[in-house]
């Protein structure tokens, strides 16, 4: 038999894990089970763990898995309904999932080289690798590419910084791009488009806009995050 506070942060990790795929942090387990330190967390998780209920994935720092469910989490989310008790009954039969990228988990993206945040340089193509933390990215594929020049600074984003970019075909107006320029030129620039023409537009004053026909342009990917290394 678990306690109540032990049946309680197991059901709030399932209902997390459900919900976004990441185990909550140590602090959010001690505000949502109203508990005075994050030592209490300790002791729940330790005696959770020795009983074969919950999992620590290793070298992962915020990372647990659900290897079980107390039978009471079924009895009682039908005789009190709520969100947390809902997601306890989805969940069965007894093995969970394993949460998808927990949010310090480290990823390898491909590192495709430099882009130019100015002029258009040339294609990029696949080099090496680096890794990344999955918080920074998100669902989909991803790969990281070396910012070149200062025409996004308006923007936040330097040269020598590593953009983060979502692969893609498709992107709105007002979005950050990885653009290709008839298939052999590419630059990081924010989307915009007007009739039949596609314009890259900079975020600094200092450059001009680049207006393209339609068809010289291919959108590769979206700006999803950025890595900066301080010297």
């Amino acid at each position: 038999m678990l306690t109540a506070k032990q049946h309680e942060l197991i059901r709030f990790i399932q209902q997390r894990l459900e919900e976004t795929g990441i185990s909550p942090s140590f602090e959010e387990m001690k505000e949502a089970l109203d508990l005075k330190s994050k030592s209490g967390v300790h002791r729940l998780i330790s005696a959770l763990e020795e009983r074969g209920f919950i999992r620590r994935l290793p070298n992962r720092a915020r990372a647990l898995e659900i290897v079980k469910l107390p039978e009471s989490a079924v009895s009682s989310s039908t005789a009190a309904p709520s969100a947390a008790n809902d997601a306890v009954s989805a969940a069965m039969p007894a093995k969970a999932p394993a949460p998808a990228a927990p949010a310090n988990d480290i990823i390898d993206v491909p590192l495709h080289g430099r882009i130019a945040a100015g002029a258009p340089i040339e294609a990029i193509e696949g080099q090496s690798s680096m890794p990344v933390p999955a918080a920074l990215l998100g669902p989909g594929e991803h790969y990281a590419l070396e910012v070149s020049g200062d025409s996004m600074i308006e923007a936040g984003i330097f040269d020598g910084d590593f953009a983060l970019v979502k692969r893609t075909e498709s992107a709105r107006d007002g979005e950050i791009v990885v653009a290709l320029v008839d298939n052999e030129e590419a630059t990081l620039k924010y989307l915009r488009k007007d009739g039949g023409r596609v314009i890259l537009d900079p975020a600094n004053g200092a450059y001009d806009p680049q207006v393209y026909e339609a068809h010289r342009v291919q959108v590769q990917g979206k700006l999803a995050g950025l890595l900066r290394r301080y010297h």
